[in-house]
């Protein structure tokens, strides 16, 4: 995949990042466990607009959850971006599901089947869960751009669903996490 996004600035050109810089990082944990590798993110790889990183998701788990947005501009709380998520499913029926859904000012609904090779434009609105099928491992390539000239990755979570959270200090992180060869 070659993520690209349009920007008012053309200072950086196209280069090359080496797998073994970019940072794994295992988010969530119980049945929220995912791996996400960073390369494309503020800290990680220098950009002007693209944020991308890509979501592994063991069989049977969610992630993108709980539902958060990102698209309004609200300093130091929320960046606005739009978001494109890419999905490869393991196994040759494998499929998995995702949900996007938006608010009353800017209605979208969306809960879609997805399966290897399918894309979900998240123009706005709350996103959440991308739900794993048992059996089937399921990665998402997540690439965001924004007009903002300030390049931050800042969510809200969803105030209905924000407290799950919370439940991941008691839990432990799914074991079948970091996928082997996935990693640094």
């Amino acid at each position: 995949a070659l993520p690209s996004a349009r920007t008012e600035r053309s200072s950086l050109s196209a280069r090359y990042g080496p797998q073994k810089n970019v940072p794994v990082e295992l988010r969530g944990a119980g049945a929220c466990s995912r791996q996400v590798n960073n390369y494309c993110l503020p800290g990680t790889f220098e950009a002007e607009q693209l944020l991308v990183c890509e979501v592994l998701t063991p069989g049977g788990n969610w992630s993108s959850y709980p539902p958060h947005k990102h698209d309004e501009a609200r300093p130091g709380q929320e960046s606005e971006l739009e978001e494109i998520y890419y999905f490869q499913v393991a196994g040759d029926d494998g499929f998995a599901y995702q949900r996007v859904y938006g608010t009353e000012d800017r209605p979208i609904d969306v809960l879609a089947e997805v399966r290897s090779g399918d894309t979900v434009l998240i123009p706005h609105g709350w996103h959440g869960p991308s739900i794993a099928a048992p059996g089937y491992d399921l990665y998402y390539l997540n690439i965001m751009a924004g007009p903002g000239q300030d390049r931050a990755w800042l969510i809200c979570d969803d105030p209905a669903h924000g407290w799950v959270r919370g439940t991941w200090e008691s839990q432990d992180v799914d074991d079948r996490l970091p996928f082997e060869g996935l990693t640094q």
